[in-house]
């Protein structure tokens, strides 16, 4: 019987033909299934490379399904990252993605804080995105403007409509500043009639140079919030309000005659979560389980568990293949009769193990995610401490756990 190493192109991918382990149990694997199959009693027509891609094609199955949980473990902590696509100039090797699997990738909140950002863009106090400025320049009592048409943006600059620098795009505006003066500055402005207000809420006023009181800033907010509603209630206020593209202001500008006044606006530009104002690279990397870093795992590294998960699948893929080949006849004829092949129920059997097989190997790695670890070690950790409240304690003594 030639062996693995001295037969030329024996499996099929040629992935793990160069690694020992692979070429040491391969010729085993031969012995293994043929005697499982009944060699030694009735031949088995299997050819040696028909054993060995059935080999090859249970360690590819089984790292395939290791690979796969890796992913629900991990995807959170890849996404983003390179996709690691070595330079491939050889033939019997695979290319894609790789350098990933077999490892056990430092936890990252990278996910999370990209999933958060779009409230922070909305809100425009950070994210991917630019927030533009432009004015609007106030005319003596007119109280209705048009963004689109009235809104000026520096274009190397150069002062430019907002509706032509970014034409068939819809603003998002974030800030009007036309706004009253803060409540924080008349609080404490000994000038200011608010300070006689103070009195309707037993606040005492404030001189900011001769009498200061320490207070807790709790209180200077809450205070700050009542002037607030005051203003607004009880003395005019500036306000706007916008409809579609108009905006109205109020109250009317009162520009005198020959001045120039204006009104500044805070505006953003539709996202395009493919084209960042600030360059990302991630956008490039790994975007999802189709495109992890993860290879074939190496024959080298699988335990004695998975080496012995990977025998009994070779096995019933050779009953498979076998059930295959003698399914092409029912019978032979013979002297004085027919001798009839039993291809149907070696089928029924491979099928059969085969499932089992996935389904034991799926059990098992759905059971050791990392989410059900920490699950796991929680509930230990629980048990502990509950076995321990029944431990008799000695005077002066104590149990630590640690």
């Amino acid at each position: 019987m030639a062996s693995f190493a001295a037969t030329t192109a024996p499996t099929p991918f040629g992935i793990f033909d160069s690694e020992k382990d692979f070429k040491i149990d391969a010729d085993s694997m031969v012995t293994f299934v043929k005697r499982k199959l009944g060699d030694d009693i009735l031949s088995v027509e299997l050819t040696n490379k028909q054993i060995w891609m059935s080999f090859e094609e249970s360690v590819f199955e089984y790292g395939r399904h290791v690979n796969e949980y890796q992913a629900k473990s991990q995807l959170g902590n890849l996404l983003g990252n390179s996709m690691n696509i070595p330079t491939n100039d050889d033939d019997t090797l695979d290319g894609g993605p790789a350098g990933g699997e077999s490892k056990f990738p430092r936890e990252t909140l990278e996910f999370l804080m990209r999933k958060a950002e779009p409230y922070a863009a909305h809100a425009a106090t950070g994210g991917s995105f630019n927030v533009h400025s432009g004015s609007i320049t106030l005319v003596h009592g007119q109280q209705d403007y048009d963004i689109y048409e009235d809104l000026y943006y520096d274009v190397n600059s150069v002062a430019t409509k907002v509706g032509d620098a970014f034409k068939g795009q819809k603003l998002r505006i974030f800030e009007i500043q036309h706004f009253s003066p803060q409540a924080a500055y008349r609080f404490f402005d000994t000038t200011s009639a608010i300070n006689y207000m103070n009195n309707e809420f037993a606040f005492e006023s404030f001189t900011p140079e001769t009498v200061f009181y320490v207070l807790p800033v709790f209180e200077d907010l809450l205070r700050a919030q009542q002037m607030d509603i005051s203003n607004r209630v009880r003395r005019s206020n500036y306000s706007w309000e916008m409809v579609g593209k108009k905006i109205r202001i109020y109250p009317k500008p009162t520009v005198e005659s020959g001045s120039t006044k204006k009104m500044w606006i805070r505006f953003g530009l539709p996202n395009d979560g493919l084209s960042p104002d600030i360059e990302d690279s991630s956008i490039d990397g790994v975007s999802g389980m189709h495109n992890l870093p993860y290879s074939n795992i190496t024959y080298e590294v699988i335990n004695s568990m998975g080496r012995q998960w990977i025998r009994q699948y070779t096995c019933s893929l050779c009953k498979e293949l076998l059930g295959l080949v003698r399914s092409k006849f029912g019978s032979i004829p013979i002297p004085n009769g027919d001798l009839s092949l039993n291809g149907s129920d070696l089928l029924s059997q491979a099928q059969g193990e085969k499932e089992k097989l996935v389904t034991q190997l799926r059990e098992m790695l759905d059971s050791l995610t990392y989410d059900k670890l920490i699950e796991g070690q929680a509930t230990e950790a629980g048990n502990i401490q509950t076995l321990l409240k029944t431990v008799p304690i000695p005077l002066g003594k104590c149990i630590t756990i640690g």
